[in-house]
């Protein structure tokens, strides 16, 4: 689960872009106005990577699986502060060559300290909170079915 306070790290932002639902970033780019040009360095691919897991969290770990994952990486035609192109990579599960195409422009608009603030407050924010919105109302399904099973002692002695 990502806070609003662990948005501001890059780790943190490629996370909440990657979960996010795809209408949600289409929307984000749409109150972003016009974009900088970007091209791509590694254009939409979609492929397979092994999912490893641990028993119980800390024993040997083991091959789970493949999943489906799309990657990502565009190039802005912006340059930071120091002269050097920005990149922005996405990698998303699932098969969305847009998800990761979007993933990847917004991770590089958030390294260039003119779009930072306004990508963290018009896309990231809503992301988080609509995230929150959505493990809440999940929680809140799951509560209203809960049983509570508790035992009665009785008076034997």
């Amino acid at each position: 689960m990502v806070e609003m306070n662990e948005i501001r790290s890059r780790s943190g932002w490629i996370s909440v872009l990657a979960k996010a639902p795809l209408p949600l970033l289409e929307q984000g780019v749409k109150s972003l106005g016009a974009l900088p040009d970007y091209g791509f360095l590694r254009s939409p691919e979609i492929g397979l990577a092994m999912v490893r897991g641990r028993a119980e969290g800390t024993g040997q770990p083991f091959n789970l699986g493949e999943m489906t994952i799309t990657r990502c990486v565009v190039q802005l035609a912006l340059t930071n502060r120091d002269g050097e192109t920005l990149s922005g990579f996405g990698y998303v599960a699932g098969r969305s060559p847009r998800h990761a195409e979007l993933a990847a422009v917004y991770d590089a608009l958030l390294q260039h300290p003119d779009w930072q603030a306004q990508v963290q407050h018009q896309v990231l924010e809503p992301l988080v909170a609509a995230a929150q919105a959505q493990r809440q109302a999940e929680a809140a399904e799951v509560e209203s079915t809960r049983v509570n099973f508790f035992t009665l002692l009785r008076g034997e002695s």
